[in-house]
């Protein structure tokens, strides 16, 4: 019988090689992941743009917004609402006015259609989706405010802190988990 003294060696060789690529290719898994997520999260982003500037636009619509010469000047109706996030998914109740149908639209009957359809509509198409706007330190007269569309994103996410990154208002800002926030600032 003769026996090499190297039996065996490639298939140790073989054993060490596919650890060494294995351990190669698991940070290139992770990333991958990573990017598979990302898409989805700059959908996120992108509608609460696009809800953004649909509020901003009805506020400037509605001819009782201070900045619209259209109407008469009051304080901006629009301003310091509650915020409708909760961090949940639960539906938003209706409003406790009667909606707005035309003709019988008042700027009172029309910011409550207004908000409402706003907050419905972040709710809808943003996961725990909501909506806060607030005047400029407190003074609705001149025109200037500060609006955030806030969401949940799921927790496969985690990796992307949001308390390093969004301007959230200060109600939500301690609320855990902490919800991604858009900030708009605007003057109508």
């Amino acid at each position: 019988m003769n026996h090499h003294p190297q039996i065996g060696t490639s298939l140790i060789e073989v054993l060490v090689a596919t650890l060494i690529l294995s351990l190669g290719v698991l940070p290139l898994v992770a990333m991958m992941t990573f990017s598979v997520q990302m898409p989805k999260l700059a959908g996120y982003r992108a509608t609460a743009v696009n809800l953004s500037t649909n509020y901003i636009e009805r506020m400037r619509a509605n001819p009782g917004n201070p900045g619209n010469s259209a109407g008469p000047a009051q304080l901006f109706p629009y301003g310091e609402k509650a915020s409708s996030y909760d961090g949940t998914r639960a539906d938003i109740s209706g409003p406790l006015l009667p909606l707005c149908n035309y003709p019988d639209c008042n700027i009172e009957t029309m910011v409550t259609r207004d908000v409402y359809e706003m907050q419905v509509a972040a709710r809808r198409e943003l996961p725990a989706g909501g909506i806060f706007v607030s005047c400029d330190v407190g003074d609705c007269s001149n025109s200037i405010g500060n609006l955030w569309i806030m969401w949940q994103e799921p927790d496969t996410f985690a990796a992307l802190n949001p308390s390093s990154s969004d301007n959230c208002p200060t109600g939500v800002a301690s609320t855990d988990p902490k919800p991604r926030c858009l900030y708009v600032r605007f003057k109508l």
